[in-house]
């Protein structure tokens, strides 16, 4: 039986506004001419504009949706509206689904078993030490690709290596002219010059310095970026010499992709992966989804990112406040954090699967962000989950909170100046908050 989720889980998943407001509109029980649940399967069937009512039915364990509406939005209000019913206590257990739900079911079933198989394929057959990066890259087959694809490489290292050597003089400029003199356009131009050289990775931290000049604060923060791309400029040009993660950190940083089956294909980790919290950007025209996980056993902490264009739904399939039994994934680089979800795994719930995850003092959190920091000097966020620890207006356990989370009432009012269990994301600017849990661990997202 998976553990019920809150009001504030459920309207977490909706797409927008919007949808959030038209699933309590249908969160009724007399929109609802049949409803129930078989503990990791919700069901029911709702009136609409039409003779028949619209089917919709959820899968808890990850959650996935499907209604018969017409809707693009994902989730629709149908089953953003069952969600909420459940989570009132209002949708009745039962012993079986109809037909309906289970063949959508089996049909699922179905597509993850063809989808675990064409993963494990290149696990299997090919090892990911036998085969060099460079030939790796090339993309047909025998010597004569392997040669193209490392000669296609060679030619890029030098045009990225001559853009990075311009950046280098340029930042050495600045610093000799002072920091006044600094200008927009100036940037805008070098991080084109940047895409041309084919250093995509370095072009975008060149492009947000217009963000750092516009704050308060920015002659110090404009000195600390100048400071970060030049050690990310001269790392690549010494690449040769430093140890092969962080080669390989410094390889991605820089904009050398690396390919989700490239990913998928390395070894992968499994435990009960707390989801503490997401964050949502737009940058570019797209929105990025941003979810952070916390092993149970392992400590490890994980990032989930996904991408989607404007009026497209983000990936949600991860609720803040659940712990999934998952294999991830792991981008390769110095202080692994990026991951993808490789495997879900089906188990009944362990003891304690509701609890909220083990939190440090906040001492020993800064000691783990340390340890991050020399690892990947570049790290603009962390998870973190600190116990013990009282908020403020501005600050949490002694740690500033981010200029944009300051007077953070929500938490505060959970605290009632007692201390909790926060989840929060490390940034260099101060802490964001993302989740803290109420005297019966429930999930309260901030």
């Amino acid at each position: 039986m998976i553990e019920r989720w809150s009001l504030d889980q459920v309207l977490a998943l909706a797409p927008d506004a919007s949808s959030r407001k038209a699933a309590q509109g249908v969160a009724a029980a007399g929109r609802w001419s049949s409803r129930g649940t078989t503990g990791s399967v919700l069901y029911g069937e709702c009136e609409g504009s039409g003779s028949k009512p619209y089917l919709a039915c959820v899968d808890l364990t990850e959650p996935a949706y499907r209604c018969s509406c017409p809707s693009r939005k994902f989730p629709c209000k149908h089953a953003l509206g069952l969600l909420l019913l459940w989570s009132a206590g209002g949708v009745p257990a039962e012993e079986a689904a109809p037909q309906w739900v289970t063949e959508w079911l089996d049909g699922r079933a179905e597509r993850a078993a063809r989808s675990a198989a064409r993963a494990e394929t290149p696990r299997a057959e090919t090892p990911r030490d036998e085969t060099p990066r460079d030939e790796a890259a090339g993309t047909g087959t025998g010597a004569g690709a392997g040669a193209g694809a490392g000669k296609a490489e060679s030619v890029r290292q030098a045009r990225v290596g001559a853009g990075l050597a311009e950046l280098e003089r340029w930042l050495a400029d600045q610093i000799r002219q002072g920091l006044a003199s600094s200008a927009e356009h100036d940037w805008d131009g070098l991080a084109k010059r940047l895409i041309d050289a084919q250093a995509p990775g370095v072009a975008g931290l060149v492009s947000r310095l217009t963000q750092v000049r516009a704050e308060d604060d920015w002659p110090g923060r404009l000195l600390e970026e100048y400071a970060l791309i030049n050690l990310l400029a001269v790392a690549h040009r010494r690449r040769a010499e430093l140890p092969a993660p962080l080669a390989e950190t410094v390889r991605i940083r820089t904009g050398f992709p690396v390919t989700r089956e490239e990913v998928l294909a390395g070894p992968a980790v499994r435990d009960h992966w707390h989801v503490l919290g997401r964050r949502d950007d737009e940058h570019d025209r797209l929105t990025a989804r941003r979810v952070w996980l916390k092993g149970r056993a392992t400590g490890r902490a994980a990032l989930i990112l996904s991408f989607a264009p404007p009026g497209q739904s983000l990936d949600a399939s991860l609720v803040t406040g659940t712990t999934i039994d998952a294999d991830l994934a792991f981008y390769p680089g110095a202080a692994p954090l990026r991951a993808l979800v490789a495997a879900r795994h089906d188990t009944d719930p362990l003891p304690g699967e509701g609890a909220p995850p083990a939190g440090v003092p906040a001492g020993e959190a800064l000691e783990e962000v340390a340890r991050v920091l020399a690892d990947d000097p570049w790290t603009e966020s962390w998870p973190l989950v600190l116990a013990g620890v009282v908020p403020g207006r501005t600050a949490v356990g002694g740690l500033p909170l981010h200029r944009r989370a300051r007077d953070p009432w929500r938490l505060i009012a959970v605290s009632g100046g007692r201390p909790v269990t926060l989840a929060a994301e490390w940034t260099p600017q101060g802490l964001r908050p993302l989740t803290t849990y109420d005297d019966d661990g429930t999930a309260v997202l901030l």
